[in-house]
């Protein structure tokens, strides 16, 4: 199919040029995938120039999952058009043609394409630098703009491909641009991986965190505040229910609470930085004074670092206090476009479970190690024990001084090394190239939920450049100024974007303790109406979440209504168990029913729902 020299892949047909570890690329492996899906990507635009000519193909990379292309044409397709697409693509692949690649000169390229009425790809070839080649890729006689590289030919890429959706994509990504028609595919190395994906996003679907949402009336979203939640009661007492319990876990590991405010002066965020990388991502608010001269820019926080640090240097301090801990579930709003919006994994307001360590360089790596320990702990204790941990080092774009970073990032292989080693290899553990923060290294931990998807949620990003800018210090033991080593800490991430992940994990079948509605105590006959309230009272008074179901409905329907809302227990009451002081136990998921007495079933729950952390505290 391909080949790789180096690690880098390669067309079949290119010379080695220089001496390298080489591989074979054959579809077994791994990399062979992203081929597929380039090429496949490839006969899609072959395909929809063949049935509809005159359409424009602009450009079509390959995505986590499988690709797209975006074309330029009148009448935007529909997924109506799929079925004849897709039967042009077997037919284009059936034919086999190989992929050759040729280098054409800048002026041949432009004087071809605009011939062909192509413009989108004259304005990519002016985008080419000029020290980089003009690569032509053709499958018969179709031919496209490309980077490559391609497998040999059509054939290799097989049929187990599907087409997924349309979306409209704006040309650069720019609304001032033409509106184009995105088309998204997939593509997998046989059968059986394509149908496993199908079945992956039908599963997907059903936990959608929007849907259920719905279901169980926890949230919504509406245009007139585009990118913020709407909490309803049941969701709000969720959201409280993940905030209390990270209080539990801070307490724990001695940090103290804290409030910055929400907007401040452009001045402070020219210090961070952040200004000059992400003003664009900032919602900014302009004050004018009684004099032009008063005018004053200021910015609705995208993060909580430059508060944290006034915080830090407000009052003298001295090595012995040290390592501080500053946490916040600080409020922060940043500008996502509104195509990227989803529900609770994508806003543009939301609540981050921030937290920055302030300690020095000798303290650095133990406390790195302490942040892992309470990360996996909170992963654990909501159920995600797969979790794989990536060290993300220097970007091209950044602050602070080669010998810094080089400092930074070894502290934080040796403790990548330690957090592997730790947990008997059971933690996986990576390297990403060029992924870190501006100002510092990172960790980020990865966890998998209950059908395999990856989610990235905490971080720990370590910082010796914010600490500098704003000047903060403390009294070291030879009672001279020290720079503190600053630690970003996270544990959920986006609190919002968190609770998304566990409705989808959970199906919204939470486990009780964090339950937002934990027991709903239905009535029979209105004969047990009575019973019923001093049912729920006994159930509140053991610190449990319960309300009464009085209305005069079939309890059938009261059941099943309890269950789309996904209530973990709902308690039946009709005469005989008001006579008999008990209650018929039904849980969700489950036929089966039980009947057990009220002191019994108190007991029985309010055990259960005790969260883990509050179990291993009595332990």
């Amino acid at each position: 199919m391909a080949y790789a020299i180096d690690g880098t892949l390669r067309d079949l047909s290119d010379p080695l040029g220089k001496s390298g570890k080489v591989e074979i690329i054959t579809r077994e492996d791994s990399r062979a995938l992203e081929l597929i899906r380039h090429d496949a990507a490839h006969v899609l635009a072959e395909a929809v120039q063949e049935l509809w000519p005159g359409t424009q193909v602009t450009i079509g990379p390959v995505i986590e999952n499988g690709f797209y292309y975006d074309f330029a044409r009148n009448e935007p397709f529909t997924p109506d058009d799929f079925p004849a697409i897709e039967k042009k693509m077997r037919e284009i692949i059936a034919r086999n043609k190989p992929f050759t690649k040729e280098v054409w000169s800048r002026e041949k390229a432009k004087k071809v394409f605009s011939n062909k009425g192509e413009r989108y790809k004259v304005e990519l070839i002016d985008a080419i630098p000029e020290d980089q080649d003009i690569k032509i890729y053709a499958q018969g006689d179709w031919f496209d703009l490309c980077r490559g590289p391609h497998m040999a030919s059509t054939g290799q890429i097989g049929n187990a491909f599907k087409l997924m959706k349309v979306a409209g994509a704006y040309w650069r990504g720019d609304s001032n641009n033409p509106m184009l028609t995105r088309i998204y595919g997939t593509a997998f190395a046989d059968q059986a991986q394509l149908e496993a994906y199908q079945t992956l996003l039908e599963e997907a679907e059903k936990r959608d965190h929007r849907k259920l949402g719905r279901e169980m009336d926890l949230f919504h979203f509406q245009e007139e505040g585009p990118g913020v939640v709407f909490w309803h009661a049941k969701g709000w007492k969720m959201f409280q229910n993940l905030v209390n319990y990270m209080r539990r876990r801070l307490d724990e590991h001695g940090y103290q609470e804290v409030n910055a405010p929400q907007v401040l002066d452009k001045s402070l965020w020219e210090t961070s930085g952040h200004w000059g990388w992400y003003r664009d991502a900032m919602f900014k608010v302009t004050v004018a004074g009684d004099d032009t001269d008063d005018d004053r820019i200021f910015a609705l926080k995208p993060m909580n670092c430059p508060g944290h640090v006034q915080i830090f240097k407000h009052g003298l301090k001295s090595y012995r206090e040290l390592p501080v801990k500053l946490a916040e579930f600080g409020n922060v709003h940043r500008y996502e476009p509104s195509g990227a919006l989803h529900g609770l994994m994508r806003v543009r307001g939301f609540t981050q479970d921030d937290a920055h360590i302030f300690c020095t360089e000798e303290q650095l790596a133990a406390e790195c190690l302490r942040i892992n320990d309470l990360i996996l702990s909170t992963y654990a204790d909501f159920g995600f024990d797969e979790v794989a941990v990536k060290l993300s080092t220097r970007p091209d774009k950044r602050v602070g001084t080669d010998e810094a970073w080089d400092h930074a990032e070894a502290i934080m292989s040796n403790v990548l090394e330690t957090i592997r080693t730790r947990s008997g290899n059971r933690i996986k553990t990576s390297i990403n190239p060029g992924e870190g923060a501006f100002y510092g290294p990172k960790f980020e931990y990865v966890l998998k939920d209950a059908i395999g998807r990856e989610w990235q949620c905490g971080t720990t990003q370590v910082d010796f450049n914010l600490p500098e800018r704003f000047g903060a210090f403390y009294i070291g033991s030879d009672s001279e100024k020290k720079q503190p080593v600053m630690v970003h800490r996270a544990v959920c991430g986006s609190m919002e974007r968190f609770l998304g992940i566990l409705i989808e994990n959970y199906s919204g079948h939470f486990p009780l303790w964090f339950a937002p509605l934990q027991v709903v105590v239905a009535t029979i006959t209105s004969d047990a109406d009575e019973y019923a309230m001093k049912v729920v009272d006994r159930l509140k008074a053991a610190g449990l979440l319960a309300e009464a179901d009085l209305r005069n409905e079939k309890i059938n329907y009261k059941v099943r209504e309890h269950s789309l809302a996904k209530v973990p227990v709902i308690l039946v009451c009709g005469k005989r168990e008001a006579e008999e002081e008990s209650v018929n136990v039904r849980r969700l998921g489950s036929r089966d029913q039980e009947s057990l007495k009220l002191a019994d079933a108190v007991k029985q729950l309010s055990d259960e729902a005790v969260s883990p952390d509050r179990k291993r505290r009595a332990a």
